[in-house]
């Protein structure tokens, strides 16, 4: 471990650079201190800035190139500043919300503020030439979640340089030259996904620098509570690597308010990193926050009289303009004026910022006012009157401010249809489209690589096709796309040497390489987090959780980061990640559960298919990696080894997202199902057509997206009655289908009788044959339930069988 000490700044750094960087650090502060003042005004929600941060910040971005990734949080204003990826006036405009991508680029006032990322994608969802860029994946402010997203985006580099099959993708690697930066709080560091993330590195070998900026407390907690020892580096010693060795980090401590240190400790680690892939923490310790955690607290309310006063006295600004003048860089009063001078330009960026969104909205009050004015002349004139001033008196006015007084004029003047009233009412729905847009656009890709565009191939059956065990089946596509996509990676525990515990990738390893198809650690959040990274560098990694019940385990990531990233940053980042996955039918409680309403209900903005089989499971893959989506595949753990024929355009077929398939046409009631509750449905279809009971089996195929075209519906409608089955527990999954079919698409108008619902128990599966017939689901309590359907619509034609 190196503590770096102060020295003379290296001769590439000239004193105007100096200067360019003591100014940004005085005009983050300003912004820091004025957009504090902006929310206790009233003109924003919530202010948490980067204070005390800022001096490692600009020598961070000394070392950061075109082409590296910044895997950050909440505190790297400074950082971005640096670079020209944000500039004061975004800045003020984020904090205020402004839903506008000219405005604020990062995500276009979706995020609060200090959560930054770049714009990878082109308007038309297609990428950028990232090498040319600076590029920072989208922040999310679950602590710690920027670490599994590291893993990836600094393994990417490896396989870049070392894949001799992805010489060719140049606009996202320069031969892996590219570091992945990661930045973190001290108080972060005791979050799992932190020693996940840090091992997963140093394993992978991955070119990483990551920071940890440690100003001694995690909001009010201090460091004693949260660290042993109360010193992460001295715990990250094990990490350290044997010198001239491979296989660990550099690690090194540097002052937060040491500007010389921090520049030569960021260079050297850097371009340790870029050279030779050997990762790095700089645990910067003695940093400040001088306006505390954010503004929901005080500092002052836990932090001591003595602590406050070290804290003034080794601000880094102050610390490092002490250094400029000591050095001759620049006299104590051109500093006055500098800082004079940035303060200026901070307020005039705060008003520009202020001034464009409040107008905006100033227009639309306006408007609003306006038409109902027009409309004040009939009998509810003075009401009318009332609700338009009392817009007009908001100090700072919403568009929810607006849209509420237009409802109130709506109901005041209901009785009065005329055309002012029309306009209005015109107006407010068109301004509703507008802010579908606004605040809801992007959840899914809307590029034309969308999985909902991609051309549906049906599968070609030869006639003399040979008959696979599923698994094979799944091995064909796998190696079919492997050889057809170069940046095709698949991952996971016990994917290389067995070809995953069912085989799907058997062999594949040998053909491919270990870094094509290769293991993993038992590691499920960073195994999510690896993906997501290499995804949004331009691969497409399938990564692989072994059970589904394992899902449990990288739900937040999957949730936090992938499924929002699209929406978060509105169409300016992606990662079509694939999840695989196998579940529904094993033994025991944790091989065997199926929390799909958990998963569904958590992870909208990723695709989520069901298949019964093996051939629709390749067809879902096939689909996925036509598209620039993210999916989760839950194949059906039992089905590995039955028999299914090889389709011939194995590598080519693919099955249309959100497109249920009738197994089983009938007229007397629907069964609405899906993956492995399928051949149990059509079992328990079989025995009631022995009662006369004529059933139509329906599999969903995928939960999300669900019946895009509302087939359920039509069969609704002919058979009047519906059930609904599936493994989840009670008012799991088929409370969400039963949503979908009777709410969302209507269906609720074609019923004859209550629907139905059999899921599985409450409880987690039990273990063994009988444990799982009586936990979940089986073809006697479907008969059950539709039998007892038919007999209270006509006792007399299905009398009681007990």
């Amino acid at each position: 471990m190196r503590e770096s000490k102060a020295s003379r700044v290296g001769t590439d750094i000239t004193k105007d650079s100096i200067l360019r960087d003591y100014r940004i650090c005085v005009q983050s502060r300003q912004a820091s201190v004025i957009g504090r003042r902006e929310v206790f005004s009233g003109k924003a929600k919530f202010g948490i800035f980067g204070d005390g941060k800022e001096v490692a910040q600009v020598a961070m971005a000394r070392a950061f190139r075109k082409g590296d990734f910044r895997s950050g949080y909440y505190r790297d204003q400074t950082f971005m500043l640096a670079l020209d990826l944000l500039t004061i006036e975004g800045f003020f405009a984020q904090l205020y919300a402004h839903a506008d991508l000219a405005a604020d680029p990062a995500s276009g006032g979706r995020q609060m503020t200090a959560h930054f990322a770049t714009r990878n994608l082109e308007p038309d969802g297609s990428w950028k030439n990232l090498t040319e860029q600076y590029n920072a994946s989208a922040d999310l402010s679950p602590t710690g979640s920027q670490m599994p997203r590291l893993v990836g985006l600094a393994y990417a580099s490896r396989l870049y340089r070392e894949l001799p099959e992805l010489t060719g993708f140049e606009r996202f690697s320069r031969n892996g030259d590219e570091v992945a930066f990661g930045t973190i709080g001290n108080a972060s560091c005791a979050e799992g996904m932190f020693w996940e993330s840090v091992n997963a590195i140093g394993v992978l070998g991955a070119p990483a620098v990551l920071s940890i900026w440690d100003d001694g407390f995690g909001i009010s907690v201090p460091n004693e509570y949260q660290i042993t020892k109360s010193n992460i580096s001295a715990l990250l010693r094990g990490f350290q690597r044997d010198p001239g060795k491979r296989g660990g980090f550099d690690i090194h401590v540097v002052k937060g308010w040491d500007y010389p240190a921090l520049c030569e400790t960021y260079l050297g680690a850097a371009e340790t990193a870029r050279r030779e892939h050997v990762p790095s923490i700089i645990h910067v310790t003695e940093m400040t926050q001088p306006q505390g955690h954010s503004t929901s607290g005080s500092h002052e309310r836990y932090k001591t009289e003595q602590r406050l006063a070290w804290e003034e006295e080794f601000d880094p600004i102050h610390k490092m303009r002490e250094w400029m003048v000591d050095q001759g860089i620049a006299t104590a009063e051109q500093l006055d004026e500098l800082e004079q001078q940035d303060r200026e330009q901070v307020i005039d960026a705060r008003d520009r910022a202020w001034g464009a969104f409040r107008d905006e909205i100033r227009g639309e009050l306006d408007t609003v006012a306006g038409m109902i004015d027009a409309l004040a002349g009939g009998a509810h004139g003075e009401e009318l009157a009332r609700v338009r001033n009392g817009l007009m008196r908001q100090p700072n006015p919403q568009r929810r401010d607006v849209l509420r007084a237009v409802t109130d004029a709506l109901v005041v003047s209901r009785d009065e249809p005329s055309a002012a009233r029309q306009r209005l009412a015109a107006w407010k729905a068109e301004q509703a489209a507008h802010n579908e847009r606004r605040y809801s656009s992007h959840l899914a890709s809307e590029s034309g690589e969308s999985a909902l565009r991609v051309e549906v191939v049906p599968p070609r059956y030869d006639g003399d096709g040979e008959a696979l065990r599923g698994f094979e089946i799944l091995n064909r596509c796998f190696d079919a796309n492997l050889a057809r996509y170069p940046n095709l990676i698949a991952f996971g525990e016990d994917v290389d040497q067995l070809g995953d515990v069912n085989q799907g990738f058997a062999g594949l390893q040998q053909k491919y390489g270990e870094l094509r198809v290769s293991d993993t650690g038992i590691r499920e959040t960073t195994i999510i987090g690896q993906a997501i990274g290499m995804a949004m560098r331009g691969l497409r990694p399938i990564a692989e959780i072994q059970y589904l019940d394992y899902v449990l385990y990288c739900l937040q990531i999957l949730s936090d980061d992938l499924a929002s990233l699209h929406y978060r940053t509105v169409g300016g980042q992606k990662a079509p990640v694939i999840v695989r996955t196998r579940g529904h039918r094993l033994e025991g409680i944790w091989h065997a559960g199926s929390p799909m309403a958990g998963i569904i209900n958590l992870v909208r903005g990723i695709w989520v298919c069901v298949p019964r089989d093996m051939t629709r499971a390749a067809g879902f893959y096939n689909t996925l990696l036509r598209s620039d989506d993210a999916g989760l595949v839950v194949e059906v753990l039992n089905a590995y080894r039955l028999k299914e024929e090889l389709p011939a355009n194995i590598d080519e077929f693919t099955l249309p997202l959100g497109v249920p398939e009738v197994l089983r046409e009938g007229a007397d009631v629907t069964l609405v199902t899906y993956g492995a509750c399928c051949r149990i449905a059509l079992d328990a279809a079989e025995l009631l057509r022995e009662v006369g009971i004529d059933a139509e089996v329906i599999d969903v195929q995928t939960l999300l997206p669900f019946d895009r075209e509302a087939r359920i519906v039509r069969s609704l409608e002919k058979t009047g009655r519906i059930v609904f089955v599936d493994e989840d527990v009670p008012g799991g999954t088929t409370a969400y289908m039963m949503r979908q079919v009777l709410d969302e698409q209507g269906g609720y108008r074609w019923l004859d009788s209550p629907p139905r619902a059999v899921s599985a128990k409450a409880h987690r599966p039990a273990y063994g044959s009988d444990g799982d017939y009586f936990s979940k689901p089986n073809r006697e309590d479907v008969f059950a339930a539709v039998h007892e359907l038919m007999h209270e619509a006509d006792p007399a034609r299905y009398p009681r069988l007990d």
